[in-house]
């Protein structure tokens, strides 16, 4: 597929002083803490999550989103959210097809190389990170899109109350995750974004929005996270039965909310809910903090 010029995606620099986002620190609060979401069908069938090669096919071959998806960013041509290009003279951008070895040591900059390397699925990060952005507001976030390497442990449940219930334990898991996204430098996160972003917006145009703003839908998608709900004691679930003669090897990953209307929440929703409330709340508190770097636009209110 041939690729538009990165240079040639940056709008022009807005009068708004506010700074860029940190795309990093959603997709590792929101991707990388959600590794064993629930996915029935992947589990029913025993089917493999593709390599690191399937990556860049996978991405552009998702379909684009109806205007009724969640978190969809606004339909209007003018762009809500810009981001601003960077003071002084920049370095000239990779290709997206040969950003890897950039992209990869910028992260490992940012973050120190042991925990880039420890938690990031650097090889097509870029349309890895993208393209789960995207999927968080969408029924399922697959894994073989994520930028994120999976967590230890696994998700477990105990009995209270005649129920099936998300085991108190199960929270502490993504303790290193919760501590890393609220431990990334906001302002040095924040210059990173504004220089790679013509590559995020060639990666999210290849998904199939042309003329779309990924920054948007990075604001879009926050708007949706920080309106997961909030239940007061960790949710019912139940195993979902899988028909077939072969057993499935990782019988954790057929879990389903008994409450329907957790169950219809959208993935990045879902892992919110999942992580225990206190997480979420602190999840919360850093997305807030993460929309303030990348919006224009005031957040929508209580209730819409």
């Amino acid at each position: 597929m041939p690729q538009s010029d990165p240079t040639e995606l940056r709008p022009p620099r807005p009068r708004s002083r506010r700074g860029p986002g940190w795309l990093l620190l959603l997709v590792l609060l929101a991707a990388g803490i959600g590794w064993y979401a629930w996915n029935v069908r992947s589990s029913a069938s025993g089917a493999a999550a593709p390599g690191a090669t399937d990556t860049q096919q996978a991405a552009v071959q998702q379909p684009a989103p109806t205007d009724a998806a969640p978190g969809a960013e606004p339909q209007e041509g003018e762009i809500q959210n810009p981001i601003e290009e960077p003071l002084g003279e920049q370095a000239v951008l990779p290709a997206l097809d040969e950003s890897d070895v950039d992209v990869g040591k910028e992260l490992a900059q940012l973050l120190g190389g042991q925990r880039a390397g420890a938690f990031l699925q650097l090889d097509a990060f870029v349309r890895r990170a993208v393209a789960t952005v995207d999927n968080l507001a969408r029924e399922q976030a697959p894994a073989r899109m994520w930028p994120v390497h999976p967590m230890p442990g696994r998700f477990t449940v105990h009995e209270q109350g005649g129920a099936q219930r998300i085991a108190a334990e199960n929270s502490a898991r993504y303790e290193a995750f919760v501590a890393l996204a609220e431990s990334v430098p906001a302002a040095a996160a924040a210059q990173l974004y504004a220089r790679l972003y013509p590559l995020f917006q060639v990666a999210y145009e290849e998904l199939g929005y042309p003329g779309k703003y990924f920054n948007d839908r990075l604001v879009a998608v926050i708007d949706h996270l920080m309106a997961s709900p909030e239940p007061a004691e960790p949710p019912a679930v139940h195993l979902v039965s899988v028909a077939g003669q072969v057993q499935s090897l990782q019988p954790w990953v057929r879990y389903e909310f008994l409450d329907p209307q957790l169950q219809q929440l959208s993935a990045g929703q879902k892992i919110m809910v999942r992580v225990g409330l206190d997480k979420e709340r602190r999840l919360k508190r850093v997305l807030a903090g993460l929309r303030a770097q990348v919006a224009k636009a005031a957040p929508p209110k209580a209730g819409q």
